[in-house]
């Protein structure tokens, strides 16, 4: 039978419609209740992007359209199944996982995050990994004290 006639790519091609894996983070899976809800959702979406997709009728459309979501279907499935609720902070004595920290650095600068799981880090929306830099410098300090991230100095002015 002529290629021309059949409607499945060869096996070669079809691979190339599979995504690799996204990166999973070597560090514990740390989550705040929202950021485990926002997973579980992230986790849904998947699942429906996937099941649209395969609805598609030509085969190498449907292969094409469901890379994405198969990938962020097994990404999502690992970071639910590996996540470790952490309860919100009980005291803001001392900066810890789910702690709202304002920090001024020596040139002058007043910022303010909340230390989160690598999932739900947002920076630019007011939220940090616990595994960043400025977060792991900042966990077990009290107000007032003083933190070093390279060259800067961060002094801590609040924590909620």
């Amino acid at each position: 039978m002529s290629v021309a006639f059949v409607k499945e790519e060869s096996a070669e091609t079809a691979a190339e419609t599979l995504l690799p894996d996204r990166p999973v983070s070597p560090h514990p899976n740390l989550v705040t209740e929202a950021g485990l809800k926002a997973l579980e959702l992230q986790l849904q979406q998947a699942r429906e992007a996937y099941h649209a997709a395969n609805t598609i009728e030509e085969v190498n459309e449907r292969r094409r359209q469901t890379a994405g979501p198969l990938r962020d279907l097994r990404y999502f499935t690992e970071r639910v199944r590996t996540a470790e609720l952490v309860p919100d902070p009980t005291s803001s004595e001392t900066v810890a996982f789910g702690s709202t920290v304002t920090f001024a650095r020596d040139d002058g600068r007043v910022q303010t995050y909340r230390i989160v799981g690598e999932d739900e880090a947002d920076p630019k929306a007011g939220s940090i990994s616990y595994v960043s830099p400025v977060a792991r410098v900042l966990i077990g300090k009290a107000i007032g004290d003083a933190a070093s991230v390279g060259e800067q100095e961060l002094e801590i002015t609040a924590i909620a």
